[in-house]
């Protein structure tokens, strides 16, 4: 079986082992009054470091705000926010940001767009590079039903970040390193997939996704 085959595989797999309840997004919408400060107004941050939740699917909000809480991934910020939070809290916000438009992207002029739009649609088999479409789809929707997240219109440097982020574990693994990584991604696709991306490859991808609508 390829690389590409194997990917749909999982991701139906996901799909039918994957169950959510669906949050209270009239609830959430009240309890995300809090989150505006660093990820705007419906989810719309206008800060390129912190993430555009709009449209973003709902399992997977669900997911990230439930490791926040737990550890299973890592940032001072938001294990203070989700520290309060009980299980339908962050089952509404997700249903609330997930309903909510996300603004379009916009990919820097100077950007390799060609390099990004390479290795996202075709990846790089030679390297074990799997392409972003698999998960992501082609237009960067993602899968929602099977948590794979949305990646079109989000900041290119939140995105890089977690790329670079993904990447470090392997890096870690090569010099004995504590340098912090992030961990939570299912089966350690992500883990997998970046491990040998160069930063050109990661700022050309982030670059990409940004411009997908």
């Amino acid at each position: 079986m390829n690389k590409l085959a194997l990917i749909f595989t999982v991701a139906l797999a996901f799909v039918s082992t994957n169950t959510f309840a669906a949050g209270d997004a009239a609830k959430g919408k009240a309890l995300s009054v809090t989150c505006t400060a660093c990820h705007g107004a419906n989810g719309n941050s206008m800060v390129p470091n912190f993430p555009k939740l709009a449209g973003q699917g709902e399992s997977y909000l669900f997911k990230q705000l439930k490791d926040f809480k737990s550890g299973a991934r890592k940032d001072g910020l938001m294990a203070g926010i989700v520290a309060g939070l009980s299980v339908d809290d962050m089952a509404n916000l997700s249903a609330h940001f997930s309903n909510q438009l996300a603004t379009q992207g916009v990919a820097s002029k100077t950007a390799n767009i060609a390099l990004g739009e390479r290795l996202y649609r075709g990846g790089d088999r030679a390297r074990g590079i799997t392409a972003c479409i698999a998960c992501h789809g082609a237009k960067g929707a993602g899968i929602p039903s099977a948590g794979f997240p949305a990646l079109a219109s989000q900041h290119a440097a939140y995105t890089a970040k977690q790329l670079k982020d993904f990447r470090q574990v392997s890096i870690n693994v090569q010099t004995e390193s504590t340098t912090p990584s992030r961990t939570n991604d299912d089966r350690k696709m992500m883990i997998a997939f970046t491990k040998s991306l160069t930063n050109t490859e990661i700022n050309a991808l982030s670059q990409y996704v940004a411009g997908l609508h």
